[in-house]
């Protein structure tokens, strides 16, 4: 792969920004959203399908496959691209949200993190210099630094002190990245709610230079007003040429309230995982198809949608096979979901290029205030 990894900046309104991410293997159509495929897999989805979304990207969890079936095995069979069958980029995390939420089963020291399996118990040393080299072997497009990130509320030494390791650890995680053309690596802002620790993370982000920037910290517990409130300055802070990342988020309305504030890619396990338990996102809010008022009901989730699930079949037939515990009810909630969130997507980057993004926000948020019309 001889074609670098670069972004271009299309489109502004306000802060909302609209963009392309030039990757060798293919672009990334900003704002994004990534479908989350933790396991190599987006749950109860093909490849193919999640492309069928409009996804131009997916996320891999570099903790879970690390334990199964592990990166070297991964590296040995031709990468994650060719193992789970997608050959657009991929962003993988570095493992370190997901080995702070083991507690008690870490030991956390300024060279890394020791913690044991949550599969089968065995111990494993995790780094900023291990973290890069399992995102290697996994041959992500985008990889992310390897970082602390304490939950909210935590006191502000407490954050501060976290802040600083997850800096050291950015200079780390740089050096051991290394010269590899055409893939990128993201440094992580931290600095929980406050602001100048906020700056104070970015200005050494900057420092250190890298081709992505992602705002860390959030979707912790603070809650949406206290996440925007953050996010009113914290982009501002990052480098206006390079792609920002807000990671884990999250609900539509926290992905329009982002974008409005200069937020370039999110990620989220959300759409995937309330397709399997029921919930689904629509123009109009969130239906819960188990509920009784479906089993009548022979309209589409979503009657402005083009998904197969939204084309093909009822509201009846779905609260039906979800009811029933058939698998076609994941398959075609989550595809629903996905599709929803790509179409959101793509509205808000018609809009942005269009410089009417205030209206359409508007309009998002007055059909979700309308609520789903009652059933026949």
């Amino acid at each position: 792969m001889t074609k670098t990894f670069s972004f271009q900046l299309n489109a502004t309104d306000g802060k909302a920004r609209t963009g392309v991410i030039d990757t060798p293997r293919g672009a990334i159509r900003t704002p994004a959203f990534m479908p989350v495929g933790t396991a190599a897999t987006v749950k109860a989805m093909m490849p193919e399908s999640v492309a069928a979304t409009g996804a131009d990207i997916l996320l891999g969890n570099t903790y879970h496959l690390m334990l199964r079936p592990t990166a070297e095995r991964i590296d040995r069979l031709g990468g994650l691209h060719k193992f789970m069958n997608w050959q657009k980029p991929i962003l993988t995390d570095s493992g370190g949200f997901q080995v702070m939420s083991l507690s008690g089963l870490r030991k956390l020291t300024e060279e890394g993190v020791t913690f044991k399996s949550h599969v089968d118990g065995s111990k494993h040393h995790l780094s900023p210099e291990r973290s890069m080299e399992i995102q290697r072997l996994l041959g992500s497009d985008i990889v992310m630094c390897f970082d602390e990130c304490p939950a909210l509320p935590a006191d502000r030494d407490r954050i501060a002190q976290s802040m600083r390791l997850s800096m050291r650890w950015a200079a780390r995680s740089r050096a051991a990245f290394g010269d590899r053309p055409g893939h990128a690596l993201f440094g992580i802002q931290q600095g929980g709610l406050e602001q100048d620790l906020r700056g104070e993370s970015a200005e050494a982000l900057k420092e250190i230079g890298f081709e992505g920037y992602a705002i860390g910290g959030l979707a912790v517990g603070e809650g949406q007003e206290a996440m925007f409130d953050c996010l009113d300055y914290a982009p501002d802070m990052l480098p206006v040429d390079k792609p920002r990342y807000l990671m884990g988020v999250g609900k539509p309305d926290d992905i329009v309230g982002a974008v409005k504030r200069g937020v370039d890619m999110m990620d989220c396990v959300l759409p995937s995982r309330s397709g399997r338990t029921g919930q689904v996102f629509t123009r109009h809010g969130v239906l819960n198809i188990k509920n009784a008022r479906h089993q009548d009901d022979p309209r589409p989730l979503d009657e402005a949608c083009g998904c197969p699930a939204c084309r093909n079949y009822s509201r009846a037939y779905l609260h039906h096979v979800f009811r029933s515990h058939e698998i076609i009810s994941s398959m075609l909630l989550t595809w629903h979901n996905l599709h929803y969130f790509q179409d959101l997507m793509q509205g808000m980057r018609d809009a942005i290029a269009e410089g009417r993004f205030d209206a359409w926000e508007a309009q998002f948020h007055a059909q979700r205030a309308e609520g789903d019309i009652a059933p026949l």
